[in-house]
């Protein structure tokens, strides 16, 4: 037996390992090394999967043992692999930042202990979509993920995070029961929802069914990936979870949104029929979103809109229907998932160091913790484009593939790419002066905890910094006397640190990911690989015209 067919304990882990941790609710400490434990043996399996593919091929696994395509089949490919051991690895990384925070907080029971069984569950739904080889399984491993995330988003009951929730939910079961109508559709057209067989019967439709489904498709995905005119709820309810959740939403929960347009651009209508509108919604997703970005004086906020517009990137290479723009994609997916991730975390950092998130009521953190200035700076760069980091080479594959395409309007989206990513400087830097570089009394209404710790001209803690400090003792529990400076918890750090360093090895070994990408571009677009290890060898390949 084969390790990839070992592939669905993908997914069969995490929810074990939700189970258990939820049988440990009283017991934190417990719950947190299960969980811990869990992702990390879950990791190991998936960087086995992805040794296995890389050499042999995709791999389908009939579960039940029913012939397709009648039965449930999850697919490891090269594409679906390394997008598990990516949203692992994170998912690893920003557990260890919540254990830190929970441990530090002293989180021993309550709604909060939920967290670990739930955040298992979410990384089990995220797995299961990368891995679901039918149209209803796909539908299976959004549900999944979502209904996880409904709890993480609302976790403490405040009363911005349950209106950001209820947003969020809302949005969530519209763009589902979209997605459950055009399944419907697709059944009712074809007799199938396993996508290899899609892949042979919807070229066979009439060309106006063909448009009807895709659209619905990429409608339901587009909306989960955040794409604009899509993209309007997510501003608005990232930023109000908690710091881990956050991160874990920004690096993942889009990307899956993404990787399903993928596969239904390369799989199941492999044309170029919605080229050209996929290219205009990239470019509007990109400009709009960066635009988003500079209004913003929070770095939630902000950070959350410049997450809309890179979307705008992947769907630029998607679009492009070549090797060469799947390939910088594919890239720029895993290089998103990290630097993305990591700018969260550090904010999270930032926040409880310096008390708020508000770019106007923070200043001198570079001077109060040049570590926290560093975490910020390198992924703030990378994220911007610039070189060597793996975000300017990602944006340099796209921008070869839209000039190899030659297009007028691939021409366009390499302009809007290229001011997209001046612009993501722009606002990177911004945050950088303003929360890092300017000193604590050029803030325009400075958080009591920064005050607190703000040193005065002579070193020493100023007298503004020792009136306040009793405050912030009683009301945020940052203090356990006048003297004593907020401590970033080391396993909060560390991760972030851990993280930042993934960003960077991307970097250095950009050129063998490069490489991985292309096979699994070549993989997806020839599509015979993928059928085959589903159907068996000699299955038709049909085209949709």
């Amino acid at each position: 037996m084969s390790v990839a067919s070992l592939a669905p304990l993908a997914v069969a882990l995490p929810m074990l390992g939700a189970a258990l941790a939820f049988v440990l609710i009283r017991h934190p400490r417990a719950q947190r090394r299960v969980s811990l434990a869990i992702l990390a043996l879950t990791l190991a399996l998936e960087v086995l999967v992805l040794a296995v593919v890389w050499t042999s091929g995709p791999v389908a696994v009939h579960l039940g043992g029913w012939a397709p395509p009648f039965g449930i089949v999850m697919v490891a490919d090269q594409f679906s692999s390394l997008l598990l051991v990516v949203s692992s690895a994170v998912s690893l990384s920003v557990l260890v930042f919540a254990s830190g925070q929970g441990a530090a907080d002293g989180e021993e029971g309550g709604p909060v202990s939920v967290f670990h069984p739930t955040y298992l569950i979410l990384v089990a739904g995220v797995s299961n979509a990368f891995l679901a080889g039918d149209l209803f399984n796909l539908y299976v491993g959004f549900e999944i993920l979502l209904t996880a995330s409904y709890v993480l988003m609302t976790l403490g009951g405040t009363g911005s995070r349950i209106r950001a929730g209820i947003t969020y939910v809302v949005v969530s079961v519209v763009s589902s029961m979209l997605f459950l109508i055009a399944i419907a559709m697709v059944y009712g057209a074809t007799g199938t929802v396993t996508l290899a067989d899609l892949a042979v019967k919807l070229g066979q439709l009439d060309p106006g069914t063909q448009h009807v489904l895709h659209v619905l498709l990429l409608v339901a995905f587009g909306i989960k990936a955040a794409v604009f005119p899509l993209s309007f709820w997510l501003p608005d309810s990232y930023p109000t979870a908690p710091a881990p959740v956050t991160a874990v939403f920004a690096g993942l929960l889009t990307k899956v949104g993404v990787y399903a347009i993928i596969r239904t651009e390369t799989l199941l209508f492999p044309t170029d029929h919605f080229n050209a509108v996929l290219l205009w919604v990239a470019l509007l997703t990109m400009v709009v979103g960066i635009l988003g970005a500079l209004a913003q004086t929070d770095i939630k906020r902000l950070l959350s809109f410049t997450l809309v517009s890179h979307i705008g990137y992947m769907i630029f290479g998607v679009g492009l229907s070549s090797v060469a723009g799947l390939a910088a994609t594919i890239f720029y997916v895993i290089h998103h998932i990290t630097i993305q991730t990591s700018l969260f975390m550090v904010t999270g950092l930032v926040e409880r160091r310096g008390g708020t998130s508000a770019i106007l009521r923070l200043g001198g953190l570079a001077k109060l913790s040049p570590v926290l200035a560093v975490l910020y700076f390198i992924p703030a760069m990378n994220l911007a484009g610039i070189p060597p980091f793996s975000g300017f080479l990602g944006k340099l594959g796209l921008l070869q593939a839209g000039v190899a395409d030659g297009s007028p309007l691939a021409y366009t989206l390499v302009v809007g790419g290229v001011v997209a990513s001046l612009l993501t400087l722009l606002v990177m830097a911004r945050v950088w002066n303003r929360v890092f570089w300017r000193s604590t009394a050029d803030a325009e209404d400075p958080d009591p905890v920064l005050l607190a710790t703000a040193p005065d001209a002579s070193g020493g803690r100023s007298m503004r910094a020792l009136r306040t400090s009793r405050y912030v003792d009683a009301t945020e529990g940052r203090f356990s006397g006048e003297d004593e400076i907020p401590i970033l918890p080391r396993m909060m750090v560390y991760s972030t640190m851990g993280l930042v360093a993934l960003g960077v090895a991307l970097s250095v070994f950009a050129g063998p990911l490069f490489e991985l990408s292309r096979h699994a571009a070549e993989g997806m677009l020839a599509r015979t690989p993928y059928i085959e290890a589903v159907l068996g060898a000699g299955a038709q390949t049909g085209v949709a015209p």
